[in-house]
């Protein structure tokens, strides 16, 4: 049982790590998470009895790969010549952080 579990998030988190960069709009947050999960998911399943530092790290890191790709209000900022951050609407309008 538990192994079946594991081959369903492993393979959940493959097909997330494939389709975020087309979700998302930056990669580099997408593996700067994942990086970031599998290490806290190793040290997990190196305290945790029942789960391997390999399936911790693997699990770990399909998690913070998810939450990488996810911005924090669901927009993707950018900053312009000025240094100032906007986004933008589906009319293609920008609109400044206050």
């Amino acid at each position: 049982m538990p192994r079946t579990i594991f081959a369903v998030f492993g393979t959940a988190g493959a097909a997330l790590l494939m389709a975020s960069p087309a979700i998302a709009g930056d990669a580099g947050d997408i593996l700067k998470g994942g990086a970031i999960g599998a290490a806290g998911g190793a040290v997990v399943g190196a305290v945790v009895p029942g789960i391997s530092t390999g399936e911790g790290a693997l699990i770990g890191g399909a998690g913070g790969a998810v939450i990488g790709a996810l911005d924090r209000d669901g927009r993707r900022w950018y900053r312009d010549e000025r240094g100032n951050r906007y986004w933008v609407d589906k009319r293609g309008r920008r609109h400044y952080k206050r």
